[in-house]
């Protein structure tokens, strides 16, 4: 594991996206899991302003989002719009790379497996960005007895929901498709950043406690590559021991 603490949440997402950056850079054709909210704008707008001076291109990148409220996705709610609005619309990403979970799907068991069958296809993620909620869920496992290894249907507590309200989507899904804990882990790196004294206490106990589905990012602590981005106030309450 490797802990970094940064001075401004504006320095942490400079860091994400540089980091994002340098992958986008490297020969092949990188895969990229994805994730939305508010830790993400910054980030997504740091790899739009990298893009436009030629040093993100993603041209040759494959993207997955980790999660889709059960909404069309012409939706302005949607995940999907949000990417487009906040990534999509400002890189060369080719559309037809751009893969993300129907909200909407009737059958929802045939579109889990649908999604799971690309990520297969394309290979494991490069690198999976994720944040982390204050109850300790990562994509939208929330905390419970058990995790879905797999792409499932969710229900999102209430203090996720409360949270999606907070951030002006109105009205509030109760569902949403998430990937799974597994599908997660599959990635060959993840990068996790969290920023404000809000998320303290989620991220200690992501990185110092027990692993455990009651912190569902807890698990992201046996990933042998984990990278944490973290501000000030996310890193108030780590203990000696979790070090940079």
């Amino acid at each position: 594991m490797k802990v970094e603490t940064f001075s401004t949440p504006a320095a942490v997402a400079r860091a994400a996206a540089t980091r994002i950056a340098r992958l986008l850079k490297r020969r092949g054709r990188p895969v990229l899991l994805l994730p939305v909210g508010k830790t993400a704008v910054p980030i997504c707008r740091e790899l739009a302003r990298l893009h436009a001076a030629g040093r993100a291109p993603f041209r040759r990148a494959t993207t997955f989002n980790l999660d889709e409220l059960r909404v069309p996705p012409e939706d302005p709610r949607s995940f999907r719009a949000f990417m487009d609005r906040h990534l999509f619309s400002k890189v060369d990403l080719d559309a037809r790379r751009i893969r993300f979970l129907r909200g909407d799907a009737p059958d929802v068991a045939r579109e889990c497996a649908r999604y799971e069958r690309e990520l297969a296809r394309e290979g494991p993620p490069d690198l999976a960005l994720v944040g982390i909620g204050e109850n300790g869920h990562v994509a939208y496992l929330e905390p419970s007895r058990s995790l879905p290894p797999t792409t499932s249907l969710v229900r999102l507590s209430a203090s996720t929901r409360r949270g999606l309200a907070a951030d002006g989507l109105q009205p509030v899904p109760r569902e949403a498709l998430t990937v799974g804990i597994e599908t997660v882990l599959a990635s060959k790196a993840i990068l996790l950043v969290a920023v404000g004294k809000r998320k303290a206490a989620a991220v200690a106990a992501a990185l110092g406690g027990p692993v455990t589905a009651r912190c569902p990012a807890s698990f992201l602590s046996l990933h042998p590559r984990l990278e944490v981005f973290l501000d000030r106030g996310a890193a108030s309450a780590l203990r000696r021991r979790v070090r940079a």
